[in-house]
């Protein structure tokens, strides 16, 4: 492919995102391709991108730092909430959850990443940096059910985001049952739990 190294540059320049973005297109192509996490260098990553190591370690420190932002790209910020009702606040962020609404290369990339997370702390860390701002906006709707009345004042707000989520994930990733839909399940999962986090009945 060609080149896209950045011509040097004066002292304050701000750097090229045009570079920064191949940089991080190559990381995610060839873990999407194959290429293990251990595996994956610099060096390849500098030649998928059309530049040089240097240009790369201008930019991050090393082949973590670069794997941490690359990986953020894949989430997307996610939708809009109207804050009118959890009920659908909470369809539309499940709705979100797995990739299969994410970018293309997250399906073939998340089953090697996994593996590689629970081995390393820094890269469990890294994935926890990624995920947390998607899952707080879970765990915000859940406390302003709370404080506004539509959920129970006990609520285990940490517990019932997990419950919500996981089961939909575990349908994107692992495709666990065959005869659920994943795209309907966001709406099925809060409605199934509506009932048990509503407030208490007198």
């Amino acid at each position: 492919m060609p080149a896209v190294e950045e011509a040097p540059r004066a002292p304050g320049r701000p750097r090229s995102l045009r570079v920064d973005e191949a940089i991080i297109s190559a990381t995610l192509d060839l873990l999407a391709e194959g290429t293990s996490v251990e595996v994956l260098s610099i060096e390849s990553i500098a030649s998928r991108a059309g530049v040089g190591k240097a240009t790369i370690y201008r930019r991050w420190p090393g082949k973590d730092a670069l794997l941490h932002d690359a990986l953020a790209t894949l989430k997307s910020p996610g939708p809009e909430l109207a804050g009118e009702s959890v009920r659908d606040d909470l369809i539309a962020l499940l709705g979100q959850v797995g990739p299969s609404t994410q970018d293309p290369r997250l399906p073939q990339i998340l089953p090697c990443l996994l593996p590689h997370m629970s081995r390393s702390k820094e890269h469990y860390r890294a994935y926890q940096d990624i995920i947390e701002p998607r899952r707080n906006r879970v765990r915000e709707v859940l406390r302003r059910g709370v404080a506004n009345g539509e959920l129970r004042a006990d609520l285990d707000v940490e517990l019932t985001m997990t419950v919500l989520i996981g089961p939909i994930l575990v349908q994107r990733v692992l495709r666990w049952h065959p005869d659920l839909d994943a795209d309907k399940m966001p709406a099925q999962v809060v409605d199934l739990l509506m009932a048990g986090m509503g407030p208490a009945q007198s």
